[in-house]
């Protein structure tokens, strides 16, 4: 397919108008109004004793935080970039539903971008922190390369190899394995030390947030392997592709610091993101015996998320308790 190909064609009509009107049961627009049901504003949020919290820290602690911030923060930008060729792909397929989705998708993502310079300026951080994601090889191959290529490349060629290869590196490696993983490290290690109450309420909105994108991205493979079970090799193979260097991305970025230093070692984390991964990819593996046209109403990927949320929260749980208990 050529860019040729992919111009918009003169409009003949709207889906919305035409018989049965829009699906408000198929798993797009239910994980649209439900992003409607859980808004929240960046401004509602109080940092104040975020900023005291930062002012008692040790230049180690301090050190360790500003790079785990901007890897997130730059991670934030770059996926608000990077995501639009995907609703231009499924603009093209005329998934007006996806489309749909994918719009408040985006408004996310610059919203968590938005909240992340905001606890930056909170706690006084306003110099240039670039070198602290430029000098990580492991996060270059990823947010520099990978990333933006993949999804840049539905921009010429949005077909469903293409949309499987960007939807794997964009949902499951980036969001996944590194943001959802990195987001519920950070939480439990925040409420271990009795830090950051601002930055633990905008990360619970944020993993919300994270876990809608997530179970459009299962879906999305899923209905895409169940279409064609080529599709289900493009998954593995494009994941055994990425994850050496999300791995790569976490020893580096911690590799200057004790591995207790927060109370969660490495090797915590890394069995943490695995077994995540590893579940998500079992519920697109097991597309592979159902039809394309059968998951219209699919929950697989949304109870999952609503799954591994909970286990999260009972896990976090315990550590509060052991906070107030100390």
């Amino acid at each position: 397919m050529t860019a040729h190909d992919l111009r918009q064609p003169q409009r003949k009509d709207f889906s919305a108008l035409a018989r049965g009107g829009l699906d408000f049961d198929s798993l797009p627009l239910r994980l649209f109004r439900k992003g409607h049901a859980k808004a929240w504003n960046p401004a509602d949020l109080d940092f104040s004793r975020d900023a005291e919290d930062w002012a008692r820290l040790d230049d180690v602690s301090r050190e360790a935080f500003t790079g785990l911030c901007a890897m997130f923060l730059a991670g934030e930008e770059a996926v608000t970039h990077d995501l639009q060729p995907f609703m231009a792909a499924m603009s093209n397929e005329g998934r007006l539903a996806d489309e749909m989705y994918l719009t408040q998708f985006c408004y996310e993502e610059a919203k968590h971008t938005e909240v992340f310079r905001m606890w930056l300026d909170a706690v006084g951080l306003h110099e240039d922190l670039n070198g602290l994601v430029t000098d990580n090889p492991g996060y270059r191959r990823i947010f520099f390369d990978a990333l933006p290529e993949s999804l840049d490349r539905l921009r010429h060629e949005p077909t469903p190899h293409n949309q499987v290869r960007a939807s794997v590196t964009y949902n499951h490696v980036v969001e996944g394995v590194l943001a959802l993983t990195g987001y519920f490290a950070w939480t439990r290690i925040c409420t271990e030390l009795n830090i950051f109450p601002g930055m633990r309420q905008m990360i619970s909105r944020i993993r919300d947030d994270e876990r809608r994108h997530m179970a459009w991205g299962t879906y999305t493979c899923r209905r895409l392997v169940a279409a064609d079970p080529d599709n289900w090799q493009v998954v593995t193979r494009r994941m055994r592709e990425l994850l050496p260097h999300a791995i790569r991305q976490i020893q580096h970025a911690t590799r200057d610091y004790p591995a207790d230093l927060f109370g969660l070692v490495m090797r915590d984390l890394l069995e943490y993101a695995t077994e995540c991964a590893g579940r998500r990819l079992h519920a697109i593996e097991s597309a592979l015996s159902e039809t394309a046209g059968g998951l219209r109403l699919d929950t697989v990927s949304e109870d999952l998320e609503e799954e591994i949320a909970d286990e999260e929260r009972r896990a976090l749980a315990v550590s509060g308790e052991s906070v107030v208990a100390g």
